[in-house]
């Protein structure tokens, strides 16, 4: 497994506390102790993908820590493992967006499987099973192969060169976006997307339409058809990604 990185949080850093970094550790994580206090924590949170928020007996969660932290790690689409009393961690739940709470750990805590916990989520990472699926649809193979490798590091990718492709591969396979081309012979776009809001399975997909043309006139008649969004064809990778990110962070349903 690739070397990974976490934090774990804590009041104090007690035997306990680095019984379980050490666990982690040896397991081949990258596991640092952060105090449970706003500036070292975003001191070190940087771009780790989870934390650990570990509560001692008789600790109180600082509200103003929580908060911070909470809307670092949905800014930062991360996750946190939370341990502790179950009491304190029913309290300190009722306050976390459920799409943040990775798993609980009530005290004592079973230094295995807490280690074991932590591999799994970075393998599940190193798999993609966290990312989101988007197809693009476009007769253009080259224009899917660069969109592909634009993606593929943020995503989860899957092309299609038609129309009935698309709606094929979606017969047999669920994707959270469509990029679709607007102009394509056979199947237009906007058929396609006809053709998938007529079907129960497909109607909620959401679609944004890929466009070579970027006049006023061309714009219009996309927009018509009321897809989620529209790009045009000569858009930078860093525009697409922060644009696919934007749309993402928006449309966030409950419990993802």
């Amino acid at each position: 497994m690739a070397d990974e990185r976490m934090i774990f949080i804590a009041e104090k850093e007690t035997f306990i506390a680095r019984v379980l970094i050490k666990k982690v550790n040896d397991a081949g994580v990258t596991c640092e102790y952060v105090p449970c206090n706003v500036n070292a924590i975003n001191a070190k949170i940087g771009t780790v993908p989870l934390v650990t928020f570990f509560m001692d007996e008789n600790d109180i969660p600082d509200s103003e820590v929580l908060h911070f932290l909470t809307d670092t790690l949905d800014e930062k689409n991360a996750q946190m493992i939370i341990i502790g009393e179950q009491g304190d961690i029913d309290n300190v739940v009722k306050n976390i967006p459920g799409d943040l709470l990775y798993k609980t750990f009530s005290r004592p805590v079973d230094n295995a499987v807490y280690a074991s916990t932590i591999v799994e989520y970075f393998r599940k990472v190193e798999s993609g099973e966290f990312k989101k699926t988007i197809l693009v649809v476009d007769d253009d193979p080259q224009f899917l192969g660069l969109v592909r490798e634009w993606l593929k590091g943020t995503y989860k990718v899957a092309m299609a060169n038609s129309g009935m492709q698309a709606i094929k591969w979606l017969g047999k396979n669920k994707a959270d976006l469509i990029l679709l081309d607007h102009e394509m012979p056979v199947t237009s776009g906007p058929r396609v997307l006809e053709m998938l809001r007529s079907e129960p399975d497909t109607k909620d997909i959401p679609v944004m339409f890929l466009t070579g043309k970027g006049d006023k006139e061309s714009v219009m008649q996309v927009v018509a058809l009321r897809p989620e969004g529209y790009f045009l064809k000569n858009i930078t990778k860093q525009e697409l990604l922060e644009k696919l990110q934007e749309y993402f962070i928006l449309h966030k349903k409950p419990g993802e």
